[in-house]
Formats: C-alpha cells, structure tokens, sequence
C-alpha cells in the first residue's frame, strides 16, 4: 500500500477531493495510481452500475486495481469529474457519502459527459480517513438525480 499525502487523508473534505483529483486530468495525462490506491482500505471495493446494451440492469465489482485496469484508457481520453452537492450520514468512525458528480471530457467544458451520484463509505480510524467503497449510479433518461441531491439554488 503507498503512503498517502498526509493532507489527502486528514479530513472527510481531503479525501473526496483527492479522489475527484486524482481521477480527472486532461488527454494524454497519466492519473497517479499510487496516490488513488493510498486512498483505499485493504479489501475496498468499487462498483459501477449500469445497463447491458439489452437494458438489462448490471454491476461489476472490483478492487482498486481491477478499476485501475478498466479505466485507465477511458480516463486517458480526457475525464473530468467533480462534485457538485453531498449529503453525508456519519456515526462515530463510519461515514457514508451521497457526493453528487458531473463529469465533462475537459474541465472547461460546458457539455456534460455524465451526471450521477456516488455512494462512499468512509472509515475514520482515529489517524486518517479510509475509502472503503465507492458504488455509483450515472443518470439516465429512467433514472433521474433526486432534487434533494442536485446543487441548491443560490
């Protein structure tokens, strides 16, 4: 397991953030895999869900490397995604985190690529935070965000 940047692990707020960095990065940029497997307990999980070309409802579940394995070439096209409303239940040293995304080919881009919710839980363990899975659901034509977790208007 690498080291992690202290300040990527001291708070709730750091340890989103990082994630959202380390995964978004114009084309052609190399992500920093160490820094994302840092963010991960022994054992985590990440969990896509999605559709079959059939409609048919999926997930796949995989640790870091195996998502490390299937989105490298995607991310490398350009990915950019960042949070935009969350909503956190926590208890004690647990934490689970509705963190709202949009994710956009270029930072500047005004089109979106996709919208969704991701669903983390977190583990304080008194020294750092923890990632312990991430299961996210992109929205769909169906399967519209919830009011309650879209950016309040200002």
């Amino acid at each position: 397991m690498p080291e992690p940047r202290k300040e990527d692990v001291a708070s709730m707020d750091a340890i989103l953030a990082a994630l959202y960095d380390v995964i978004s990065g114009p084309a052609g940029q190399a992500r920093d895999w160490n820094r994302f497997r840092s963010l991960f307990v022994q054992g985590a999980r990440l969990i896509p869900t999605g559709r079959t070309p059939e409609g048919v409802a999926r997930i796949t579940v995989s640790d870091p490397e195996g998502y490390i394995a299937r989105s490298s070439n995607a991310l490398s096209q350009g990915f950019f995604e960042k949070e935009v409303a969350r909503k956190v239940e926590r208890f004690g040293g647990i934490a689970h985190v509705f963190s709202t995304y949009e994710a956009r080919r270029k930072a500047d881009d005004t089109q979106l690529l996709a919208r969704g919710i991701n669903s983390i839980q977190l583990f304080d363990d008194g020294k750092r935070w923890w990632i312990v899975s991430v299961y996210w659901q992109a929205e769909r034509p169906d399967s519209q965000i919830p009011a309650e977790y879209l950016p309040k208007a200002r």
